[in-house]
């Protein structure tokens, strides 16, 4: 602890020496007391203005670019200015561990400003550590797709973990689209903004082959890119899974009506076969008759044969009476 004691008052010597040293040549000198801070440490922020009495405007930044502490101090007599800016709470969604920036602003220096980058972290060290920005950005993009058919690429941008809000002209304006006859496209005033650090932008691509989409974003200095690829046919996959689905409501709606016509062959078959049963019983009934008629007839037949039995004698009777009055008559005579 003493060694970190001493370690800390040499380096704020140092530091006070070197920003009067260059007092007259900058208008505005920043230090803080440590790069990396823990939880419950003070922030101590201080330095040095060319003029005497100066207000200084100090801020501090979270890894996505967002202010998170905001003071207003006036430098002494001899321009020296001290301020605790924040005790480091614990590590949450506000406040999550990674790079901060300090910024001091000079409003009657035309804005002229400093930064400083610091780190917040599990545990505080006096080992030297490299300030880093964690930048990734993100693409999303569909595998597959078609021609003159649109779809979306999204961006993701982060830094350490947190989304980077900003003008997506600016943040990705040297993203571009590798196009498959070996053009690059770049898509500088394409994009949209989402919401905070998340961006889009709606493609239609001309012709066959594989789009590769590069992202490239800046911010506060440090540059990530990230990649994603296309493949792009006359007819994207969901085009051709829609006509599978026509063609299954097709083939159901035949099958049913196949249903249909089977029962109404089976329904003929059951009418064909009452219609025969009703000929044939109209056929049973028909031959009986005529085999009654044809009784009938033989009854005829019999009767008719009964008639001429007892017709012919009484015939002969009445031809023997003319033949005796013929003789009678010629006797006369």
């Amino acid at each position: 602890m003493k060694l970190f004691a001493a370690g800390l008052v040499l380096f704020v010597m140092a530091g006070s020496f070197f920003s009067q040293a260059h007092a007259l040549t900058f208008p505005l000198q920043l230090f803080t007391d440590s790069q990396v801070y823990s939880e419950g440490q003070p922030l101590l922020v201080y330095g040095k203005t060319a003029s005497a009495n100066e207000t200084v405007i100090l801020r501090l930044f979270a890894p996505d670019g967002t202010i998170k502490q905001f003071n207003q101090i006036q430098s002494d007599s001899q321009g020296n200015f001290d301020q605790i800016l924040i005790r480091w709470p614990n590590a949450t969604t506000n406040y999550p561990y990674g790079t901060y920036s300090v910024e001091g602003i000079l409003p009657k220096e035309s804005g002229y400003s400093q930064k400083v980058d610091i780190e917040f972290a599990a545990s505080s060290s006096i080992t030297q550590v490299k300030i880093q920005r964690n930048l990734v950005v993100s693409v999303y993009a569909p595998q597959t797709a078609a021609i003159n058919q649109t779809f979306r690429l999204f961006v993701q941008v982060t830094s350490d973990g947190l989304l980077v809000p900003g003008d997506p002209t600016k943040l990705l304006a040297n993203s571009y689209v590798h196009e498959p006859d070996g053009k690059n496209v770049i898509l500088t005033n394409s994009f949209s903004t989402l919401n905070q650090g998340l961006y889009y932008v709606d493609f239609t691509p001309k012709q066959e082959g594989t789009y590769i989409f590069v992202i490239i974003a800046l911010s506060q200095g440090t540059e990530a890119n990230g990649s994603v690829a296309t493949l792009v046919q006359k007819q994207s996959i969901e085009g051709i899974s829609n006509q599978i689905l026509r063609l299954n409501n097709v083939l159901e709606t035949t099958s049913n009506e196949l249903d249909k016509m089977k029962a109404e062959v089976q329904n003929f078959g059951y009418v064909l076969n009452t219609s025969q049963h009703s000929i044939l019983n109209a056929n049973e009934n028909m031959n009986a008759t005529v085999t009654s008629m044809s009784q009938s007839v033989q009854n005829l037949e019999s009767a008719s044969g009964q008639i001429n039995s007892l017709f012919l004698p009484v015939v002969a009777l009445i031809a023997v009476i003319i033949a005796l009055q013929i003789t009678i008559l010629a006797r006369r005579r």
